[in-house]
């Protein structure tokens, strides 16, 4: 029987947690409090004094975090929101659900995130806002982008969705933009039982919009003062999150043991180009993703093998079938669109073991050294 290395071990995360998932669960059952309330209240507050911002904001999804926080910050038709093309494609989809329109600037070739230099010529006078991404748990270099906001007078949403504990200059990610939106997909570093989210912030404005927005508009039963929609967060979600939240940097600090591993292991060999963890930051590895060539052939010979991998992402967002109306072409932004072609995401995960590692790590050399003599 062949041995097998998951690129993801929901399971053994879960093992050993079963009991207090199964109390928390019981008690939201108990209290009958399923949209909403107590529990995520709880949360709330236990997330923003984790990240060490005033307000936390429970949604439904990753996705709503960053629709709600552009409509927290009044964008709307005519206007742009300038963003980076290496990501998820919930990135732009929230600023087109807002009728506004993503403006791209490349990413930096090393940390794979928002290249600042780029921001002057994406400006224009219908600029609101910039997202800047902190891709696979690495940092965006967020003092140029805040000091070109500043200066432009834009809001900053930082889209923090991989990026749960990460820092930047000794502070939590999503704490230096006016807000920061995060994911609870069940693989992220803080991952919930299904879907979920939350924005953070200090502004008392911005939250409170938000938490309007979330609730239909209300703010109290049947008094509606905005059009707004149901993004509430699930009391099971939070009560299952308030669990998980208390181990996150026991998990992070073990993502970082295993990226340290992989990289001595990878370190030489000519064929790979390794994940670079910026100085001014924390990365939290979110992902572990290694450049080659042949990218496909690589991860066929890693299956066969029974090594799982990932893309993240295959396609820049610009060249996706559905922004085709934007007017990008292939060319556009060159550093986003050579990384699509080049990143294989290893197997990461708290619970992976050395001797995993091991096989990942001989698995890629095999597979690279065979392609190079192709």
């Amino acid at each position: 029987m062949q041995i097998r290395v998951p690129f993801l071990d929901l399971e053994a995360h879960h093992a050993p947690l079963r009991g207090d998932f199964d109390r928390a669960i019981a008690e939201v059952i108990d209290s009958g409090a399923f949209a909403g309330g107590p529990f995520v209240e709880k949360f709330e507050e236990g997330f923003a004094t984790y990240c060490g911002s005033r307000y936390a904001i429970g949604v439904g999804s990753g996705t709503e975090a960053l629709w709600l926080s552009l409509l927290a910050c009044d964008v709307g038709p005519g206007d742009e929101v300038i963003t980076v093309p290496s990501s998820f494609m919930a990135t732009a989809e929230a600023i087109s659900y807002c009728g506004a329109r993503p403006v791209f600037v490349d990413v930096d070739d090393r940390t794979y995130t928002m290249d600042a230099a780029g921001l002057e010529a994406a400006l224009s006078p219908r600029t609101k806002a910039i997202i800047p991404v902190h891709l696979f748990g690495q940092a965006a270099d967020m003092d140029p982008i805040l000091e070109f906001a500043r200066r432009h007078d834009l809001f900053v949403i930082e889209d923090a969705a991989q990026a749960h504990g990460a820092k930047y200059k000794g502070r939590r990610l999503g704490t230096m933009g006016d807000i920061g939106s995060f994911s609870f997909y069940p693989g992220k570093n803080l991952g919930a039982f299904g879907e979920a989210g939350a924005v953070i912030t200090e502004e008392p404005e911005l939250q409170e919009k938000i938490r309007v927005l979330r609730d239909h508009g209300q703010t109290r039963k049947y008094r509606h003062t905005m059009i707004g929609w149901n993004c509430r967060m699930d009391g099971i979600q939070a009560a299952i999150l308030g669990v998980k939240l208390q181990h996150l940097n026991r998990g992070n600090a073990l993502r970082r043991q295993h990226a340290a591993q992989y990289d001595e292991a990878l370190e030489g060999l000519e064929e790979v180009i390794r994940p670079f963890a910026a100085s001014y930051g924390e990365h939290v590895y979110h992902v572990y993703a290694i450049r080659v060539r042949d990218r496909d052939e690589v991860m066929w010979r890693l299956n066969e093998k029974g090594i799982q991998c990932g893309v993240h992402y295959p396609v820049p967002i610009h060249l996706q079938q559905a922004y085709r109306s934007l007017g990008y072409q292939n060319g556009s932004f060159p550093v986003s669109e050579q990384i699509a072609l080049e990143f294989i995401s290893l197997p990461m995960f708290p619970e992976l073991t050395s001797s995993q590692i091991e096989m990942v790590v001989v698995g890629v050399k095999e597979a690279v050294l065979t392609c190079a003599m192709v």
